[in-house]
């Protein structure tokens, strides 16, 4: 890879994960509700299950739905299910403190898991493979896009989290927080309309990226 393209990848990671989306909605949500201490957890968790993401895909994995297609809408069903169960759980809370040990942000496993069932971490991945990755460009080519996305992701992250913790003093009285994480359930459902009910004749859908994404590395002769 050549410096200006890992320069381009850089920028097209930091676009992708600074933009709104599920995970930064639940962060912000996270920040303003637990605190940025606690929320520290699922900013990890978020950064691993997006590196692993594009370290799949760069292997291979689109083979796997091009065989199976009935495994994505599997998936696009089941991230939709949670996520409206997520949005449920945000928008019912009633806020804690940092001391409050009743109620507890996402975790870590639970943050990598999630972009399993996270379309944008889908797109994103894929994205990155599919754009990025030149075939044939030697097997270290999707381990350095991974850490890449790892690097710039966490602090985007950490931003969206640091920004929900700076609404806390705004969000004191009961009332406003129970308005603003309404709000941020909202959001999080509204995320779901570009996978739920996408134009399939203006752009291609995430499971088409993963048909045409070859596994780059296999094509890698030393």
């Amino acid at each position: 890879m050549t410096p200006q393209l890992i320069l381009a990848f850089v920028l097209f990671a930091f676009a992708t994960a600074g933009t709104p989306g599920p995970n930064n909605m639940m962060l912000l949500a996270s920040g303003a509700n637990f605190g940025f201490r606690r929320t520290i957890l699922h900013i990890l968790g978020i950064s691993l299950g997006l590196g692993v993401m594009v370290l799949a895909m760069g292997f291979g994995l689109g083979g796997v739905f091009k065989a199976w297609p009935v495994l994505h809408e599997i998936l696009r069903w089941a991230g939709a299910v949670y996520m409206l169960w997520l949005a449920w759980k945000i928008g019912t809370a009633k806020g804690v403190s940092e001391r409050d040990a009743g109620s507890r942000p996402m975790g870590f496993w639970a943050a990598a898991a999630f972009q399993w069932v996270n379309p944008k971490a889908w797109a994103m991945a894929l994205g990155a493979v599919t754009t990025y990755a030149p075939e044939g460009g030697g097997v270290m080519v999707v381990p350095l896009l991974a850490g890449l996305f790892m690097l710039v992701g966490a602090p985007c992250s950490a931003a969206w989290a640091g920004f929900g913790m700076a609404l806390r003093r705004f969000l004191d009285r009961p009332a406003i927080l129970r308005t603003f994480n309404v709000t941020m359930a909202v959001l999080l459902v509204a995320s779901l309309y570009p996978t739920l009910f996408r134009d399939h004749a203006s752009k291609a859908a995430p499971r088409d990226l993963a048909f045409a994404a070859k596994p780059l590395v296999f094509g890698w002769r030393g």
